[in-house]
């Protein structure tokens, strides 16, 4: 009999209970593919939509697309990597587990002078706070931009990046202890969410931010929309409330002629020289300290669903991850 490890896998969806750590064999990789010995696994919010069934995947299931670890075997072809180097990803699959089979082509390394389980913690809110300010609303020095849960983990990155650009920062969070933290990550405003509009059209002189970041959804999406302004855009990146209703297009004429886009990570990750173009970015800002990465809370493997329930429960800040 081979080797075996634990795995966190889900036969049913539901609540943070159907996920149960089983033991699995050891995957090989095959061509084209690196075996990880995951040293630390981030815990996202599609992760809970998977589990859930809000998100269809094929049971059983194990969750897991963010990891870091080192590489304990080379699959054929691949060039590149070594047995022994660190490296992190946003694209992989069945994280929840102590080894992970990962096509190399979504590998990224990890610099010297960023630890594993901060590594984990960076490309999946890294990169996401990267397309956002360069690609879905390309920010330019000067500008007012709103965004939503500035104490969660990407607010935090976005914020810091939004600053590097010259932008100034109005955020949201839900008690004064986040505030706090929004607060240390550099945002120049930090509202209540019932704050919003009001205080951001004061904030502005009345004419509104010319973009809004905005990863809660259905729960802001009206105040963060009436905060644009003029010709403003509003990015919908993620929906921790629920999902958007249904929209009539003709009210962005009626507000000023407003943009609104809905990314995902996925698109902007299309090829290797994209990819590297925002781990380079990302990571070399971490490794050189302009980049500060918050791990706000640790489980072990076997309590995956815990961590689900804190993730959920939006006491958190910073990235939640999984040690093996």
């Amino acid at each position: 009999m081979g080797a075996t490890m634990q795995s966190i896998h889900l036969e049913q969806h539901g609540g943070p209970e159907v996920l149960t750590c089983v033991e699995v064999p050891v995957p090989t990789p095959g061509p084209g593919q690196l075996l990880v010995k995951v040293a630390a696994t981030g815990v996202n919010f599609i992760e809970t939509y998977q589990r859930a069934g809000v998100y269809s995947v094929p049971l059983p299931f194990s969750p897991g697309a963010e990891f870091s670890g080192h590489v304990a075997a080379v699959g054929e072809g691949v060039t590149g990597f070594v047995e022994g180097d660190l490296v992190a990803t946003a694209e992989g699959s069945a994280g929840y587990s102590e080894y992970a089979v990962l096509d190399a082509e979504r590998a990224v390394h990890v610099p010297d002078g960023v630890d594993p389980v901060t590594a984990a913690a960076v490309p999946l809110q890294g990169f996401t706070a990267h397309y956002l300010v360069n690609d879905s609303y390309a920010v330019r020095e000067g500008d007012a931009i709103l965004t939503t849960a500035g104490a969660g983990g990407v607010g935090q990155i976005l914020t810091q990046l939004l600053k590097a650009k010259g932008a100034t920062v109005i955020t949201t969070t839900s008690s004064e202890r986040k505030a706090g933290v929004a607060r240390a990550a550099g945002a120049d405003h930090v509202l209540r969410y019932d704050e919003v509009p009001g205080r951001v059209r004061e904030l502005t002189g009345g004419a509104g931010v010319h973009a809004v970041y905005d990863g809660v959804g259905r729960d802001s999406f009206e105040a963060s929309l009436a905060s644009l302004r003029t010709r403003g855009t509003f990015v919908l990146f993620g929906g921790a409330s629920g999902q958007v209703p249904p929209f009539e297009l003709q009210r962005l004429n009626a507000l000023g002629s407003l943009s609104i886009t809905r990314p995902s990570l996925g698109h902007f990750l299309r090829s290797a020289e994209e990819r590297a173009w925002r781990a380079g970015e990302v990571f070399g800002a971490v490794a050189d300290g302009s980049l500060r990465i918050e791990v706000g809370e640790r489980f072990a493997l076997a309590d995956a669903a815990d961590a689900h329930r804190a993730l959920e429960g939006r006491g958190t800040t910073g990235k939640v991850v999984l040690l093996p």
